[in-house]
Formats: C-alpha cells, sequence, structure tokens
C-alpha cells in the first residue's frame, strides 16, 4: 500500500513521542528568554510597542514528515502593562546551521540530543507548506501534548485546487504584516493567523457563511482552515484557505491612479472648482455642473467604479442580514444598554483622543496649531452630539459587518470589486469584533477612506501626483470637490441598494444622524491613531472632524 507524505507525518509523529517530549520539555525552558529579540525582528508581531514580561510556551504540535522535524509553538505572553497575547510560532528544528537562525538568535542547546537546535520559520520551507495543503484537503488531525491542530476543508476545495493539489507551488507573500500568507499555484492562498484568540477568527467565521450559506460571489470563496483546540476544548482558529482572485491591486491603489490623472487635468486650470458642497440633495448635483467638462470626463470614469463599489457593499450587508435563525448572524434590534454602551465607547474615545491632541498639538506643523486648538475646546459640542444621537431608540437592526472597511479592503479585478479580511479592527478583542453592528459604520470607514484619498497629495506626493504644485488653496478646494462627488456617487448607489433593509432606518434624518455619529467615531479614531504613528498625516482626521462639525 502506498504511504502518502501525510500519513508519513503521522507516522513520524507516532513513532518517536521519546524525542518529541525531550524536545518539547527542553524548548519550554530555553526558548523563552530569546523570544523577545526574535519576535521583535517579526512583521507579524504586533507588540512592539510594549515590554514582554514572561514568555510561557504552552504546547508542542508535532507537524513534520520523514525529512522535516517541524511543529507549531503556541506562545503566551506576558507584557508589564495590559492584557497578554497568544502568538504560534510554526518552526523546523534542524541540527544545521542557518542563516535564519543565526539571524535571529533562535539557537538553542538540547541536552538530550546533546547537540544544538536551530530554529527557523516553517513557513517558509516548501516542503512543509505542501503538508499544510494536503492536511486541509485530508482533514488531518495533528496531537500535541496539551492540545491538537485539526485541518479541515469545505466543498470548493476540489474546484479551487484540483484533482493534484501537490501540484501547486507554494509562495510566500513577503510583503504581508500581521499575518503570514502563502499562494498555492495562484489558486489559492493560506493565510496564517499569527496572533491567535480564543473562538472562531471573523474573517473564518463570516467568510463560511458566507461561502457555505449564502454562496455570494463578491469575496474570496474559503476551499478549508487551520484551528487548534486545547485540552478546556477552546478552539482558536490558526488559518483560513481561501481562493487566489486574480487583480490589479487593491481599490486604493486603483483610486490613486485615478486620483493622479484627475489632479493632472485640475492642474492646467488656474482657478479651482466651487468651494465645499455638503451632500445634500441637489447640491453635489450643482457642483458637478460647475466642474470644467474636461476634469469631469476624468472623473466619470471613477464614479462609475465607485457607484458599483456602493452597490457590492450593500449586497454584502444584506447577505449578512439574510440569516433569521443563526444567532451567530441574526440581526438584532438596538436596545437601550447597547445604545448607552456604545455612547460610553464614543465618549471616552473622544475624551482620550483629544486630550492626545492637547498633548502633542506643540508637535504639529504650525498652520495646524490653532485648527488643533479649537478642535479641542469642541469637545463637549462633539459629546453633545452623541448624546443627542443616541437619546433615541434607533428604528434600525443590527448586523454582522466588515469592521475594518475600506479602500484597502477591497480588490479590483479590473471590471469588478471583490472584498476580502473580514477579521474586524485587529486592536478590538475577538468578542467585540464579533457584535453586531449597524451597516453604516462600514458605510462611514469608506467614506473616510475616499477622504483619506482626496487628500493624500499633500502626504505621499510622487511624480503623478502634481497637485503638490497647486496653490494649497486651490488643491484643497479640487480636493474637497473630488470627494463630494465621489462620497455622493457611493453613498447614493449604496443606500438604492439598500432600500427598505432591515438595518437602514425607515426615517432620512435619523439614518443621516446614525451615519454622522459613524463618521465621527471613526475621524475621532483616525485622530488618535495619527497622532500616535503619522503625525505627518494628522491634517486629514482634523479637517474630517471639522467638516463634520460644520
Amino acid at each position: 500500500m502506498r504511504i502518502t507524505p501525510l500519513e508519513e507525518a503521522r507516522e513520524a509523529v507516532v513513532s518517536t513521542p521519546l524525542q518529541a517530549t525531550e524536545t518539547y520539555h527542553e524548548l519550554r525552558t530555553t526558548l523563552p528568554p530569546l523570544l523577545p529579540r526574535y519576535l521583535a525582528s517579526q512583521r507579524w508581531f504586533g507588540g512592539k510597542a510594549r515590554q514582554i514580561r514572561s514568555a510561557e510556551i504552552t504546547d508542542l504540535v508535532p507537524m513534520g514528515n520523514t525529512h522535516l522535524d517541524a511543529f507549531a509553538l503556541p506562545v503566551r505572553l506576558e507584557y508589564t502593562t495590559g492584557p497578554g497575547e497568544m502568538y504560534v510560532l510554526p518552526l523546523i528544528c534542524t541540527e544545521e546551521p542557518t542563516a535564519e537562525s543565526a539571524a535571529t538568535g533562535l539557537t538553542v542547546h538540547s541536552t538530550a540530543r546533546g547537540t544544538d537546535l536551530r530554529l527557523r520559520n516553517a513557513l517558509t520551507d516548501d516542503d512543509f507548506l505542501h503538508s499544510l495543503l494536503q492536511a486541509i484537503e485530508q482533514k488531518a488531525v495533528f496531537r500535541g501534548f496539551e492540545g491538537e491542530i485539526h485541518a479541515a476543508s469545505t466543498g470548493v476545495f476540489l474546484s479551487l485546487c484540483g484533482a493534484s493539489s501537490g501540484a501547486l507551488q507554494p509562495k510566500p507573500i513577503k510583503a504581508e504584516q500581521s499575518n503570514s500568507s502563502i499562494i498555492y499555484g495562484d489558486r489559492v492562498i493560506l493565510k496564517f493567523f499569527r496572533r491567535i484568540e480564543a473562538g472562531e477568527n471573523p474573517d473564518l467565521e463570516i467568510g463560511r457563511f458566507l461561502t457555505e450559506r449564502k454562496n455570494f460571489p463578491h469575496i474570496p470563496a474559503v476551499a478549508g482552515w487551520l484551528d487548534y483546540k486545547g485540552k478546556d476544548d477552546r478552539e482558536m482558529s490558526l488559518g483560513i484557505l481561501q481562493a487566489f482572485v486574480p487583480n490589479v491591486g487593491d481599490a486604493w491603489r486603483f483610486t490613486r491612479k485615478s486620483l493622479s490623472s484627475f489632479w493632472k487635468e485640475a492642474g492646467k486650470y488656474a482657478e479651482g472648482p466651487l468651494g465645499f458642497v455638503p451632500q445634500q440633495d441637489g447640491q453635489v448635483a450643482a457642483y458637478k455642473e460647475n466642474l470644467p467638462a474636461q476634469v469631469l470626463d476624468y472623473i466619470k470614469p471613477y464614479l462609475a467604479a465607485v457607484e458599483l463599489l456602493g452597490r457590492r457593499t450593500a449586497e454584502l450587508h444584506l447577505a449578512l442580514a439574510s440569516e433569521l435563525t443563526d444567532p451567530a448572524f441574526a440581526p438584532e434590534p438596538y436596545t437601550a444598554p447597547f445604545q448607552q454602551a456604545f455612547k460610553e465607547t464614543l465618549r471616552t474615545l473622544t475624551e482620550r483622543n483629544l486630550a492626545l491632541l492637547r498633548t502633542k498639538s506643540h508637535e504639529l506643523p504650525v498652520e495646524l496649531r490653532d485648527q488643533a486648538g479649537d478642535l479641542a475646546a469642541r469637545q463637549d459640542e462633539i459629546l453633545q452630539r452623541y448624546d443627542a444621537a443616541l437619546l433615541s431608540p434607533i428604528q434600525a437592526m443590527r448586523t454582522r459587518i466588515h469592521g475594518d472597511y475600506h479602500l484597502g479592503q477591497v480588490l479590483y479585478t479590473g471590471s469588478d470589486f471583490v472584498i476580502i479580511d473580514f477579521e474586524g479592527e485587529p486592536a478590538r478583542p475577538l468578542s467585540e469584533r464579533r457584535v453586531k453592528r449597524s451597516p453604516l459604520q462600514d458605510v462611514a470607514g469608506m467614506l473616510r477612506s475616499f477622504h483619506y484619498a482626496a487628500f493624500s497629495y499633500q502626504l505621499a506626493p510622487s511624480d503623478e501626483m502634481t497637485a503638490s504644485e497647486m496653490d494649497n488653496n486651490d488643491a484643497r478646494r479640487w480636493a474637497e470637490g473630488w470627494y463630494a462627488c465621489v462620497a455622493d456617487g457611493f453613498l447614493s448607489a449604496y443606500l438604492e441598494s439598500a432600500r427598505g433593509a432591515c438595518f437602514i432606518p425607515p426615517n432620512g434624518d435619523e439614518l443621516s444622524t446614525l451615519l454622522r455619529v459613524h463618521l465621527f467615531e471613526k475621524a475621532v479614531y483616525e485622530l488618535g491613531y495619527e497622532l500616535n504613528n503619522r503625525p505627518d498625516w494628522v491634517a486629514i482626521p482634523l479637517a474630517g472632524i471639522s467638516q463634520l462639525l460644520k
């Protein structure tokens, strides 16, 4: 009988328990002191700004085959401040020196083996990556000392991978950050979650729901997954296998390319268009009438794409709201406790980030300091708006949403859009990312992303972005005009497609109020993020909040 590589891997695990046991106990003692330095060198590690107090290896799950001593190590980290985190390290153990082990310092001495053990990232090894895909196909189980790794596949695996999945060549994506991703033969892509939490990752949960139960065509279909189950039966998602979507880049790149043509044409005009026109009935249309015809011609193709994106966004939300019996997806009404908790969250976010703005205002460019001071002084006004908006019951339903929706979370195929990455905001605990919210939160995220794109000429100039050569006031007016047209096109198409949906407030004023609350939430969040990470970008959320206050 022919033995498959996967069966060989299982046989290797069973036949060498003593060596695996020795390795486990030795690594639990010798490896933790080396982990802070190793983790700090990894792009996917999200705790670089925090000081690690302790690291504990909680399990060792052998995943090797006849010529690879490979395993997954779940690691619990405790920090000097804030909550701890769990990460998983897929590693290959060898006794031969490697460039990676020398660079990262992951070399430990094994008393049992009488030699040094050198550890390297298993997700860069072709043989290991082949075995992972085969494990998913065959729904393998890898048994560790404290838990198990389960691999599983869906009904679309065969159609995506074909009968010879072993022939699909793996190619790791080097640019990946918070996770590690591998493309197999341009057919499927495996996203390996580095930071793990108890519960099903929303990317997998929502992806499976839309693939297996709704057959939603505008996401990458889910072909399989990996999860880890400890002795307490708590499951943690380790990875998701999805269809690889051929594309010409994400929607942010597509938008920037469109804007470069817009700016080249706009730069031919000494006078900018009329000043910013608020998004109210008829006014954006009037604004378009005042744009030079040649400039409008450059906007029209992008507007058509934006309207398509609005429809696809509405179709996604309609699919997520269509399940009435599954408690994980069934729409739920707003309640007084939920609205009160939401209001408190908004207040805390606003108070924290405006306090940060006051602290860092002296570090901002001189031309932004007056605007920053004015905004900080209007904190009570912003809080009062939250109170007024959330005082009365909201006549709409809450549903599962994307949770971190922006132009970078959408792929452009050249003729359509595919929505990706349903993990939600990485900074939120997994339990919060699964909470049902208004789909208008996603809409607000996309509108804010358009605003960032409109003003990105100030922050990331290139040879194609000629707006930097224009008078600043003229450039601002052109940017505001582009944003007004694009935001109106997206929002109009979205609301037309979602008309009558349970998550859309039936009263127009209530709809506008709820959308504005989520726009405030997103812009205030952005303000804190930029103050902490990209001070040069603070001008965009400052402008967004000031615009909302008008």
